[in-house]
């Protein structure tokens, strides 16, 4: 199927898609700081840049797109046009993300991500239940988690 826009303008919708303080990594800010947790926000010192860097905690949370993360979910659909260069950038993405949270590990840091899925969609939890489960696991010393959506 044809896109039903011209490339220009699709240029411009994709170039407003932001990498930073997206509605999902705002509402996981906003409810930890509502519980007290303190944060740093983007580290360029880290690996992957995280989103939300807990120095007191030795954590690090991500907040993923599906769709630029290439999550199995109902978010996530593989474009039917420029396939080849779609399915490079997105396999690109989970080699970093991959390659990212070993380098975390390897300096001694949690790493906690948060899908898409989790807050929006079908699947999605409620944003509170969410962020007390994340405040549960800050607490908790383990190492890794993965929160997505409801299946």
């Amino acid at each position: 199927m044809a896109d039903v826009v011209s490339p220009a303008t699709r240029s411009r919708m994709m170039s407003g898609i932001r990498g930073k303080d997206t509605k999902p990594e705002l509402a996981i800010r906003r409810g930890l700081h509502a519980l007290g947790f303190r944060y740093r926000l983007h580290a360029r010192n880290l690996p992957g840049k995280p989103d939300i860097v807990l120095p007191r905690w030795r954590a690090v949370i991500f907040v993923h797109g599906c769709f630029w993360h290439g999550h199995d979910c109902h978010l996530f659909k593989w474009p039917k046009t420029r396939t080849e260069f779609w399915q490079q950038k997105i396999t690109a993405n989970r080699q970093n993300d991959e390659k990212a949270v070993a380098a975390l590990h390897a300096q001694g840091w949690r790493v906690l991500i948060v899908w898409e899925c989790a807050l929006k969609g079908r699947t999605r939890r409620n944003l509170d239940e969410t962020v007390s489960s994340i405040a549960i696991w800050l607490r908790s010393g383990r190492s890794n988690r993965k929160i997505r959506g409801r299946d």
